[in-house]
């Protein structure tokens, strides 16, 4: 099953604050576009959709979709059949030559802002969880198709969805694509081979299901802890060599 949640895609078109203008746009698709929650090659709502969705107008949606053609993220076709289709930008696979950009204490800080982030997501899904939102998270996190960086952010992404809280999941989409790609990379080291996303996840999902918020939110904010303890790890590795 892909990693384009029925429950999730909501935020990415969810109405814009009234004074929020083409930059908001801009953003709320640039991070769905870099996240993967629209994926290469579809075609986006009309602009008369996108205005109404995001509770602006076509103008607005006009002028920021030119600006995501600038950045390549967006391609518009004319004629039958056209319209403006999603161009996912390539993966960026040099994990070392991003740590290199990162501070440990700006990597923390950032680590220890999604740590809230995602745990007070999981606390209010073990609150607001019916059956069919747990099912959803289980078939997330089954999912093994794909980069183990997506499969991790749609898992979280699912999660804030199930919260029930837009602002949540929309910090979820933040963190995911500033901090996502580096904190979950398969390339760092795995202690050993100790280190079991889906294992974690399992134990989150199960906490949430029981209805125990302070175990969901604990177990999240532990597993977001280990991955940034590899990542320190590996900033200190470089910096050494």
């Amino acid at each position: 099953m892909g990693t384009d949640r029925a429950s999730a895609r909501p935020v990415v078109f969810a109405p814009l604050d009234p004074h929020s203008r083409a930059e908001t746009v801009i953003r709320r698709l640039t991070d769905a576009i870099t996240f993967g929650l629209l994926t290469d090659a579809e075609q986006l709502p009309s602009e008369a959709d996108l205005a109404a969705q995001f509770g602006v107008s076509r103008v607005t949606v006009r002028e920021a979709l030119v600006a995501l053609r600038q950045q390549n993220l967006v391609e518009t076709r004319r004629g039958r059949g056209g319209g403006s289709f999603v161009r996912a930008p390539a993966a960026k696979n040099d994990l070392h030559s991003r740590l290199a950009g990162l501070s440990l204490p700006t990597l923390r800080d950032t680590a220890d802002h999604y740590a809230a982030v995602a745990g007070a997501a999981a606390r209010l899904a073990a609150q607001r969880a019916d059956a069919d939102d747990i099912l959803r998270i289980e078939e997330v996190d089954a999912d093994v198709t794909g980069p183990l960086h997506r499969m991790e952010r749609a898992y979280h992404l699912e999660v804030a969805a199930v919260a029930q809280s837009a602002r949540l999941a929309r910090e979820e989409v933040r963190f995911a694509t500033e901090l996502g790609t580096v904190l979950w990379s398969p390339v760092l080291p795995s202690d050993g081979g100790a280190y079991d996303p889906h294992a974690d996840h399992r134990a989150i999902t199960a906490a949430i299901a029981a209805g125990d918020g302070d175990l969901a939110r604990r177990l999240t904010e532990d597993h977001i802890e280990k991955a940034v303890e590899r990542l320190v790890t590996l900033h200190l590795t470089l910096i050494e060599q």
